[in-house]
């Protein structure tokens, strides 16, 4: 195998066209095609750019035909030639090159392959498991390419589109104090410091906030953060954000400006116009009208509470869910009512219940009225002025199904909110070629832990109140809302931010509201406090997520697909073999002794 050997790269693999037809190329790249005809042996080279077609040929080299017969799938080669256009009959309009091929006159085979785990085809049939463990060649796949390469392209976009708007990039650390709140942090332990340990960011929002306390104005990251929690498809233990903060605005100055930030990124990317200003819903809306906080606006298919019509209804689980301070919601499939099986509503029934639901009651509206018009198991619980009266909140017509959920507000929400979702996906309500923002405002400041019982911040702590919710700090924190927006996105939070605290007053207060005591708070974040009695702007931003805006719009089902090197749904990386033990001298170097439970690997 030789090296370069004063060979230059003339062109890449997409570049030749008719136009370079008489030219002396060279060429480099990677077999990904052999074709032997005995007296001729045509080879396509590929790289990132594309693939050209070489040929060897023995009438212009015997010694560089023979090589041909030697190499093999994703050899990397270096050939150098003249450009010919292809014979009559052999254009390929499939690809760029497809006009022109090179006659070799000189090769060189800079590396050979062992054999592969996997074919490098599109259509291969290959577990995400053996993918993952082979990244480095499931990346040489056009399609697992060209989404990296659209990642690529996008943040090039959003970064032109951003600092366009006089913001300005910057690089904060990486190994910070841990300060818990929400996901658990990675812990980092110090060598030089027994005992003492750095955290892995869950994002950079105090050094934001300190950067404008510093006066910078307007400051962008695309940063990585890190959190140790649970996984899904739209999820991994570290992830990507487009990190922004701003000075001296409001809620209506940062959403116009990431509403124009959004629009020009993504026309630029993709050539895609977005209508702005988004649609804006209260948090409050959005958990009534589709039982979720990050609603998929594609498809209607709203919720409607029917607690009213059934409080005294003779059907017993409607009437004591709503009398018990609990609610009756219904979500109505417009015309689908005989696309479902029983099968297929145990299965809803399920996904309910994974919620926290008890169950589903449906109705299959038919031809009629009253009663005679539902075939349900419920309907000879219901007069037929009820039955009349549901219909018409409804506006049921022959052929719907109705899901019926009743049950403590939050439970009977998010299980018929899931199911909204999945019915959207199932029924090919969500079409892919829309992008439907959304902000979310409103929000709660603050919710109740389910465990301690305490008042825990819905956002985080340092996110500032309502000014019409000020007063209710101190008698009604629940009531309180969050100067806080969320952009979404076909169904996914794309984003969260809020209006910060800057008056160190307000800050102690909720501080106290959530039982951080001031020296507990000097300790966690005195240095912010400290910083906040220097005279800090009123400031605000936002984290976009940029793996899951990716994933969306490159029509991806999972953000794996637009990580050059993911983690596992069990965060582990199965090409590294990571996380793995480390030798007990480096354990002792770091002053950390392992108490494994019985049994753990």
């Amino acid at each position: 195998m030789a090296g370069l050997e004063g060979w230059r790269r003339t062109h890449h693999l997409g570049e030749l066209r008719a136009t370079d037809v008489g030219k002396e190329v060279i060429l480099m790249g990677w077999v990904q095609r052999r074709r032997d005809l005995g007296q001729l042996v045509f080879i396509d080279l590929r790289d990132r750019f594309g693939i050209t077609q070489i040929v060897l040929d023995p009438s212009d080299n015997q010694q560089i035909h023979a090589m041909g017969s030697d190499i093999k799938f994703e050899y990397v080669l270096g050939a150098k030639g003249k450009v010919f256009p292809r014979p009559d009959g052999m254009i390929n309009k499939t690809m760029p090159t497809g006009e022109v091929e090179v006659r070799v006159s000189e090769l060189k085979v800079y590396s050979k392959s062992a054999e592969l785990p996997f074919p490098i085809r599109d259509d291969a049939d290959v577990t995400e498991a053996l993918r993952l463990k082979y990244r480095y060649l499931d990346l040489r796949r056009d399609t697992a390419k060209n989404k990296i390469l659209s990642r690529i392209k996008f943040v090039q976009c959003v970064r032109r589109a951003i600092e366009a708007h006089g913001f300005l990039e910057f690089e904060t650390p990486i190994l910070c104090r841990s300060t818990p709140e929400g996901a658990r942090d990675y812990l980092v332990p110090s060598r030089i410091h027994p005992g003492k340990f750095y955290a892995l960011p869950q994002s950079p929002q105090l050094f934001k906030q300190l950067l404008m306390v510093a006066g910078f104005d307007r400051y962008y990251q695309i940063a990585k953060c890190f959190r140790d929690e649970d996984l899904r498809a739209d999820r991994q233990p570290e992830f990507t954000q487009i990190d922004c903060e701003m000075s001296f605005v409001d809620e209506a100055l940062i959403r116009e400006t990431f509403e124009q930030v959004m629009a020009k990124a993504i026309y630029d990317y993709n050539g895609r116009s977005i209508q702005i200003p988004f649609p804006k819903m209260t948090y409050r809306q959005s958990m009534e009208d589709y039982g979720v906080d990050k609603p998929d606006t594609r498809f209607d298919m709203k919720l409607v509470d029917l607690s009213d019509l059934v409080r005294d209804s003779d059907f017993k689980v409607f009437s004591q869910a709503v009398q018990s301070g609990g609610i009756v919601n219904a979500l109505t499939v417009k015309g689908k009512a005989e696309s479902f099986s029983r099968k297929d509503i145990d299965q809803l029934t399920e996904m309910a219940k994974k919620y926290g639901a008890a169950g589903l009651a449906t109705v299959k509206k038919i031809a009629g009225s009253g009663q005679a018009s539902w075939q349900s198991s419920i309907a000879k619980f219901f007069n037929d002025t009820s039955i009349a009266a549901i219909d018409k909140r409804l506006s049921l017509e022959p052929g719907d199904l109705v899901l019926f959920g009743a049950g403590p507000f939050s439970t009977t929400k998010a299980s018929l909110g899931a199911i909204r979702v999945h019915l959207g996906q199932q029924l090919g309500f969500c079409d892919p070629s829309k992008l439907n923002f959304l902000w979310v405002t409103d929000f709660p400041m603050f919710e109740k832990d389910a465990e301690s019982g305490r008042l825990v911040a819905c956002h985080h702590p340092f996110t500032t109140p309502n000014p019409e919710d000020m007063h209710l700090l101190d008698s009604d924190p629940l009531k309180v809302r969050a100067a806080a927006y969320d952009m979404v996105l076909n169904g996914f939070e794309l984003c969260s931010g809020s209006i910060r605290i800057h008056d160190s007053e307000l800050q102690q207060k909720i501080f106290d509201c959530i039982g951080i005591e001031k020296e507990e708070a000097a300790k966690r974040f005195g240095f912010l406090l400290e910083a906040f009695r220097y005279g800090p702007p009123p400031h605000g931003g936002l984290a976009i997520g940029l793996d899951r805006l990716v994933m969306i719009l490159t029509n991806t089902s999972g953000i794996k697909d637009v990580i050059p090197f993911p983690k596992t749904q069990t965060a582990t990386c199965l090409m590294t073999d990571a996380p793995n033990t480390v030798a007990d001298a480096q354990l002792k170097e770091l002053h950390i002794k392992l108490d494994l439970q019985k049994g753990a690997k």
